[in-house]
């Protein structure tokens, strides 16, 4: 519900006074004018209120015994900032009711008090605090849209991408995100998010290529204790964790036929059931997936459900892959040597011309996640002050200078035989990947799901590749 929307019966009113008769009698004017009202005898017990709830307006009494109105004002702004404070005070009084305005009160109203110009003081308090949080949220917004351009780059795909990401955020069409590994898929779901009515709920991210087949639909759907060995105890899904919330769901390529039925099921009933669960229970989520290929040719394979894919393509963002924007690139690569200087405390003095050239020729198969890895490695090989030259570049296809005789398509190899380019590139670009996939498993102890996250690609993927090259890593 935006704020513009709110009903009456939302909005909380606290009523501060000693006078138990006029605490009541205002109190029942409220309630007969639709607010939902709460009661405190003093400024303690306000201040009590104040930390067990949270309340739209406060209507505080400016003389009570002890502290006066303006001093628990004070305090209660100090923990409820943003909501308005209206003071009631008698006709002589008003002088010191002005004075508590300039520290942030409100307004008043003086007793005897008018029921109608105290309703009509209120709405306007209460429109005044809805706006103010209205245009909060559009700054919020516009500074997230802004970050967002700047992560991703400022070329016209990407300007187009961002609009349609404005055109069905506050919508609650079910979003399919299709681009390459590296592309930023979950940094697109995340401004969906944030845009969005569900923005105040979590944004919960489950990649289902890195949950082993066994175990996706209890991580999932959850489960009750004993629905199987292992189950110790009740545990919630992440259906359930994002509940009032986003639930991003990352290569949904790799869900299984079994899942994919349920998750069909949750989606168009709205409802979900735990493992070992008598019955399903509501969850009101918005679902955004995402897939590094099309899911429409595993539909005509077989592989994935047809009446799945139609419920999830209400609404289908492709994000380009960094070879088809390469004006990104000359800034994203300034971002990240910015970034990365920062982080090593080193100082670098950008790209030369011959390096900026090779970047804007590479192919970028890891896309905008490859680009950030190359440059930070670059700067850490570069010498401080000094630009970063092509031998910084750790490109998965750059060929070291091999001798060559007659063709120039053929390369002597290390054992004096003959391979052509294509062959080299083939060799040298698996000798890369091998080693690339070698370090990230070192860095992650042998964790393969962490591994296979921080090469961009999904587990299955890691498996096979790890099979290829007939990798060994630490705990196997």
């Amino acid at each position: 519900m935006s704020l513009n929307q709110k009903t009456l019966s939302a909005r909380k009113i606290l009523v501060v006074d000693d006078d138990r008769d006029f605490r009541w009698a205002i109190s029942n004017l409220l309630r007969s004018n639709g607010y939902s009202v709460f009661q405190a005898q003093d400024g303690k017990e306000a201040l009590k209120s104040l930390e067990k709830d949270v309340f739209d307006l406060i209507l505080l009494d400016y003389r009570m015994p002890g502290k006066d109105g303006i001093t628990i004002a004070g305090e209660i702004k100090k923990r409820t900032p943003t909501a308005p404070i209206v003071i009631i005070t008698a006709y002589a009084e008003v002088k010191s009711a002005v004075e508590a305005i300039k520290m942030g009160v409100y307004d008043y109203v003086t007793k005897p008090v008018d029921n109608n110009d105290l309703i009509f003081t209120i709405k306007r308090a209460l429109e005044k605090q809805d706006l103010s949080q209205e245009v909060e949220r559009l700054r919020e917004v516009l500074s997230e849209r802004t970050s967002l351009y700047e992560l991703m780059g400022n070329s016209d795909q990407i300007k187009k991408l961002f609009h349609l990401v404005e055109k069905v955020a506050p919508t609650s069409f079910t979003v399919l995100i299709e681009g390459e590994s590296g592309t930023g898929k979950e940094l697109v779901a995340r401004a969906i998010h944030s845009m969005s009515e569900v923005k105040e709920g979590p944004f919960v991210a489950v990649d289902c290529g890195a949950i082993p087949e066994t175990l996706i639909e209890s991580e999932l759907f959850g489960y009750m204790k004993g629905a199987f060995t292992g189950a110790y105890a009740d545990k919630p899904g992440q259906f359930e964790l994002a509940e009032g919330g986003t639930l991003f769901l990352d290569e949904l390529g790799n869900l299984p036929y079994p899942a994919q039925q349920k998750l069909l099921r949750a989606m168009q009933e709205r409802c979900i059931q735990r493992l070992g669960a008598k019955k399903a229970h509501p969850v009101h989520v918005r679902i955004i997936v995402a897939t590094n290929k099309p899911l429409e040719k595993d539909v005509k394979a077989g592989k994935f459900r047809s009446d799945l894919y139609y419920r999830l393509n209400e609404f289908i963002i492709l994000i380009p892959p960094l070879r088809e924007r390469k004006d990104d690139l000359p800034y994203l690569a300034k971002k990240f040597i910015d970034e990365v200087g920062k982080e090593l405390k080193k100082r670098s003095a950008g790209v030369s011309r011959e390096a900026l050239s090779a970047l804007v020729s590479y192919h970028w198969p890891g896309n905008v996640r490859e680009l950030r890895n190359v440059i930070r490695q670059a700067v850490l090989l570069c010498n401080e002050n000094i630009p970063i030259k092509t031998e910084h570049l750790m490109l998965s296809n750059h060929l070291a200078p091999v001798a060559t005789e007659v063709y120039p398509s053929v390369f002597v190899n290390a054992d004096g035989g003959e391979k052509t380019l294509r062959e080299m590139l083939k060799f040298t670009t698996d000798a890369f990947e091998k080693r690339v996939i070698e370090g990230v498993l070192k860095e992650t102890k042998g964790n393969k799901s962490k591994a296979a996250r921080k090469l961009g690609i999904d587990y299955k993927t890691l498996l096979r590749k790890i099979k290829i090259h007939q990798i060994r890593y630490s705990g196997q």
